[in-house]
């Protein structure tokens, strides 16, 4: 029989503004959860009766917005949604303080860090980064998780990921390197990842063992990969550029060709949605080696793990 869930969390999380609010040891904790979340739906069922959450969306989504509104009802507790750019009628302070008097967590998918850096700060509550400009936390926690089931361990496993160097990227490096994941980001020169946030993971990597490669090498990139890892090429906000970016990108395109040059058991993984004869081919996200469904499914399973260590 599975340890009672309070004496898997060596403490509760009380914020996830972005991926650096978790520790490693809370990040391993979350894995861990998730674990026996998937495991026994129903064991959790009225976990967080009588918690409400406010989602708060600037953009369109179906998978965030889905599995959190899932991962709620599913605990036993329910969800407010309100779609719009935040903080437009009224104050974003004043947002935040009302929603502080009527539920128990936030979740927000905003254009801006700062917007949820400001829900969290006026409101109080724990609040959830579902997609800024910077971060997409919980997307990189699924992976995780995703690999770990794939793998049974994710440390010294490879994940080569090509692309745009944007919030995902910044995320999964942040992700590898604290669970001693080899990370390896390819993009084309100027679309590289922030440095800061390199740097950071940098950080992380020298205490967890993981080697952080950036390059404008695609095929250097895969090398020796167990996963690789693609995003689109023109995020939401950015459709003015897209006609430059597929010319751009085009040669960081996963195919056949570019997971040929990776191990022969490479898996492939996308975020989603996606752009399918850009960033990626038909045949590659269809073939036995894509795990991307595993991955949206994951999003659920880890988002609930989180709200039972944010709620309970």
């Amino acid at each position: 029989m599975a340890a009672p869930l309070t004496q898997r969390i060596p403490a509760p999380i009380p914020t996830l503004r972005h991926d650096l609010d978790l520790s490693a040891e809370e990040l391993h904790a979350l894995l861990e959860v998730t674990q026996q979340v998937k495991q026994s739906r129903q064991r959790f069922a009225s976990a967080l009766k009588g918690r409400y959450a406010a989602l708060l969306f600037e953009k369109p989504s179906l998978r965030t917005r889905m599995t959190f509104e899932l991962a709620m009802k599913q605990l036993g507790g329910d969800v407010v949604t309100q779609v719009g750019i935040i903080g437009d009628r009224e104050p974003l302070k004043d947002v935040a303080r009302n929603l502080a008097r009527w539920t128990d967590v936030i979740i927000a998918r905003t254009f801006k860090q700062e917007t949820v850096d400001e829900l969290a700060r006026w409101s109080g509550l724990p609040v959830v980064n579902a997609l800024t400009d910077l971060y997409h936390p919980c997307q990189a926690l699924a992976d995780m998780f995703t690999l770990k089931e794939q793998f049974e361990h994710v440390r010294g496993l490879k994940l080569a990921y090509v692309g745009d160097g944007n919030n995902v990227a910044h995320s999964l490096l942040l992700s590898c390197a604290r669970l001693g994941v080899h990370c390896s980001i390819a993009t084309p020169e100027g679309y590289e990842p922030q440095s800061v946030i390199v740097d950071r993971a940098r950080e992380f990597a020298a205490d967890s063992g993981a080697h952080i490669q950036i390059t404008n090498d695609a095929i250097a990139a895969v090398h020796g990969a167990h996963a690789i890892y693609t995003d689109v090429w023109t995020s939401m906000g950015q459709e003015e550029e897209a006609a430059q970016r597929h010319q751009t990108f085009a040669p960081y395109q996963v195919n056949g060709e570019l997971l040929a040059a990776a191990r022969k058991d490479v898996l492939f993984m996308h975020c989603l949605p996606a752009k399918r004869g850009l960033e990626v081919t038909d045949d590659v996200i269809e073939s036995p080696q894509s795990i991307v469904f595993e991955q949206a499914e994951n999003r659920l399973h880890v988002q609930k793990a989180l709200l039972l260590m944010m709620l309970q």
